[in-house]
């Protein structure tokens, strides 16, 4: 892009300054309104540290010792997340708040919402079920401190209710009861109470909420953005405090269902090892002893370490059939015991994922019924780890009753040899060692189920409070008068741009000699003629020095230059000119007429001939004071060119009308009558003959033709003419109407062809509009700038 380009461009938004201006002031009008009545926005952010639970200070820590849990139970901070930002949360967060009832007091211009300074407490008789599902509104009147008005509808009829007095609603009766301290302050204002579902009100403050955090951190920042600051402050608090008061309740539920599973196991090792006593003392009983000593040390040392082996197997293949037992009465998704002694990590594991889902699946029922999609989703997940659990213990039971039965076969062999010591002692031997064994593992439970206890005791919450929800700034995040104001004017900047841009893209209309330019190329555009208004003369007085009188000058001069450079390789006299265009009203005969008198101004001999035969108009530019028609001594003083046309004996001398007009001397042919034939008539040979000599007798003989694209009166005659001025009209005339006469150009159809400019706005026109050096000054409207 040329510098010219640019500055034409530029020139386009230039003229329209204004437009910025209107634009840009009530842009920062409408943001000073927007700012005023706009409800501000303010952000509460809280800070929570995850706490990672550690195997010995944790109730799933009752077994660590066996190493049953594998790697820990640290919570991944992104799954912490998901679930401090659970609909369940938030729909206990809104209903210990009873955010579902909003109180909100109307105003001249916007209605506002009260929060914690409420004139009056609504109170449902209905369950809270049924309320916290319902939605409906209603309006409050506040009279005085005893009455009220209450109607359903904004313009409805108001019924006056004493506080304390039933009101029917479609969830059943509500009481409203007065709030004494700020009762006084909304007398006479009107209330808009919404009764909102509380999944609702979750769902929106849930999407609000942002919840982010470091990568690799535990720590967690929490914001939500709402027009209440308190409002925002007590919800953070009230989904922090739901959240660790979930994950207490969690622990406390596996820490009773690890301690119930622990005491009815020692139950039943309770009842062995009073067997096992009770087989002692009959033995010692019986056989009258009370120790013996071992006979063989490194026989009882091998069958002690085979024992062991074998009642540790036996006590893996006791838990797991207890655990499988349990498992298979379990007919619903309640949790399992965890951490019960199995040495099978991949049990441990699959049942700590089977308690987490289950305790999700509990948390949802709160809100959810057993047919919600994520609740049989949850049903389908427990259903096959339950399975995979019981195929683990199934297996593990096959596996540790092979193990025994190998470990009872090299106990067998072991005892052969000690079957040799006197019966007594291995017999009573045998009961020491099984009742050792079943004490040692009694006490071991016992100790398990004490710290299983503490640990319950001691539940701590899964998260840190590092800071408490507080207002991150106290000015409103939203809207930022600044970053409003800003917007506000690069709209009122880009809006007229946009607009001028769209027209200027879309328009495709000429507009001044520069645009016609360049569409012409290498074809001549003579000059522009400007804009008049009602008050402007169509036709321009002697020594005019108008702006329209100056653009005719350059026309004037153009055209001379032409018909001077064409002299120059032609011997005729070169001066018919034809004036034409594409459609009417594009101003032809309006530069036919100035144009014959600036040429006139020069005392030069001018001829004007009207051969628009179909739509004349030159008669209503020559009427008027200002007009006298020389008496000429005429045969027929009312023929025009279609009557020397049509009638052989009229000379072209009988239709030439000599004219003063404002003391500038010009012949003209008017058309005459309109035939019924134009085409056919222009035809003639007459045609050429009256041009042909009216060329000799004038210096300028100039010819106002028909519309080109209408008819195909000027194709006709076209032959006869040295030049041919083809008119555009400013904003009228369509780049495609200008591309048909260079189009008849190329193909040998027109001759001598030129352009001019009509119509042309003062802001469009060449030098800025200053033709005539300031001779004529033109005064804007106001509202012009």
């Amino acid at each position: 892009m040329n510098d010219s380009n640019i500055g034409d461009l530029l020139k386009v938004y230039t003229r329209k300054w204004n437009w910025f201006l209107i634009g840009t002031t009530i842009a920062i009008l409408l943001a000073t309104v927007y700012l005023r009545y706009v409800t501000p926005q303010y952000a509460g952010q809280a800070k929570i540290h995850i706490i990672e639970e550690q195997n010995a200070s944790s109730e799933l820590a009752a077994f660590s010792d066996l190493d049953i849990l594998g790697v820990g139970g640290k919570n991944k901070v992104e799954d912490e997340i998901e679930v401090l930002n659970s609909r369940s949360n938030f729909i206990e967060v809104i209903k210990q708040l009873k955010l579902n009832i909003r109180y909100n007091v109307i105003g001249n211009v916007k209605t506002s919402e009260v929060y914690r300074r409420r004139p009056f407490n609504i109170n449902f008789i209905a369950n809270d079920s049924i309320v916290y599902n319902s939605e409906f509104t209603f309006y409050v009147d506040i009279h005085d401190a005893s009455n009220f008005g209450f109607n359903f509808l904004e313009d409805g009829p108001v019924k006056i209710y004493s506080y304390g007095k039933n009101i029917e609603t479609p969830i059943g009766d509500i009481v409203l009861t007065p709030n004494s301290e700020y009762l006084k302050q909304y007398v006479g204002k009107r209330f808009l109470i919404e009764i909102i579902p509380v999944f609702k009100v979750a769902e929106a403050y849930q999407t609000n909420t942002i919840i982010t955090t470091g990568e690799l951190s535990n720590i967690i920042n929490i914001e939500l953005i709402d027009a209440i600051p308190q409002k925002s402050l007590d919800i953070l608090n009230g989904l922090i405090a739901e959240y660790n008061q979930n994950g207490i309740e969690d622990k406390k539920i596996i820490a009773d269902r690890t301690s119930n599973f622990i005491n009815e196991r020692i139950k039943e090792i309770s009842s062995e090892l009073t067997s096992v006593d009770q087989d002692a003392q009959d033995f010692k009983t019986s056989k009258g002893v009370t120790d013996i000593a071992s006979e063989s040390n490194i026989a009882l040392n091998l069958s002690a370490a085979n024992r062991q082996e074998l009642e540790n197997a036996r006590t893996q293949l006791n838990i797991a059939s207890g655990m499988n037992q349990i498992i298979s009465e379990e007919n619903g998704y309640d949790v399992l015991p965890a951490n019960v002694g199995l040495a099978d990590p991949s049990i441990a594991n699959t049942t700590a994922k089977y308690n987490e889902l289950a305790l999700e699946r509990k948390r949802l029922l709160k809100s959810a019924d057993e047919q919600n999609p994520i609740i049989v989703n949850l049903d389908e997940q427990l259903a096959g780890l339950k399975g995979t659990i019981k195929s683990s213990l199934t297996g593990m039971e096959r596996n540790l009753g092979m193990q025994v039965n190998n470990l009872s076969g090299q106990l067998s062999r072991i005892n052969s040899k000690i079957y040799s010591a006197p019966g007594n002692s291995r017999q009573l031997r045998d009961i020491e060692r099984q009742q050792q064994t079943t004490e040692s593992l009694f006490l071991y439970l016992l100790q398990k189920r004490e710290e299983s206890q503490i640990a319950m005791a001691s539940s701590a919450p899964k998260s840190k409070v590092i800071d408490h929800a507080y207002l991150k700034q106290q000015e409103p995040v939203k809207p930022k008068k600044v970053i409003t104001y800003l917007v506000s004017l690069i709209l009122g900047f880009l809006i007229p741009f946009g607009i001028i841009y769209s027209k200027d893209l879309l328009d495709t209309k000429v507009h001044n000699k520069n645009s016609l330019e360049v569409i012409t190329k290498d074809v001549p555009v003579l000059g522009e003629l400007p804009r008049l208004t009602k008050k402007d003369n169509k036709i321009i007085i002697n020594d005019d020095r108008s702006v329209l009188a100056e653009a005719l000058r350059i026309i004037r001069t153009n055209l001379d230059f032409l018909i001077r450079t064409k002299n120059a390789t032609n011997s005729n006299r070169n001066n018919i000119v034809f004036i034409t265009s594409s459609t009417p009203g594009e101003g032809k005969t309006f530069v036919s007429t100035n144009l014959s008198m600036i040429l006139a101004s020069t005392n030069k001999k001018v001829l004007l001939v009207g051969a628009d035969i179909r739509n004349p108009k030159l008669y209503s530019f020559f009427s008027g004071d200002s007009v006298d028609k020389l008496k000429t001594a005429t045969r027929n003083k009312d023929a025009g060119l279609t009557e020397y046309l049509l009638d052989d004996s009229i000379q072209v001398k009988d239709i030439i009308r000599p004219m003063l007009v404002h003391h500038n001397t010009i012949d003209v042919i008017y058309s005459g009558k309109i035939p019924p034939n134009p085409a056919e008539l222009l035809m003639s040979s007459k045609i050429e003959d009256m041009l042909s000599e009216v060329s000799e007798m004038y210096d300028y003989v100039i010819v106002d033709t028909a519309p080109m694209m209408v008819v195909s009166d000027t194709l006709l005659i076209a032959p006869y003419a040295n030049h041919i001025i083809y008119v555009t009209r400013a904003g009228v005339t369509d780049e495609a109407a200008v591309k048909f006469p260079l189009g008849l150009r190329d193909e040998g159809k027109l001759k001598g062809i030129s352009f001019v400019v009509n119509d042309v706005t003062l802001d469009e026109l060449g030098y800025g509009g200053k033709y005539g050096y300031g001779y004529s000054k033109t005064t804007k409207k106001w509202w012009k700038f």
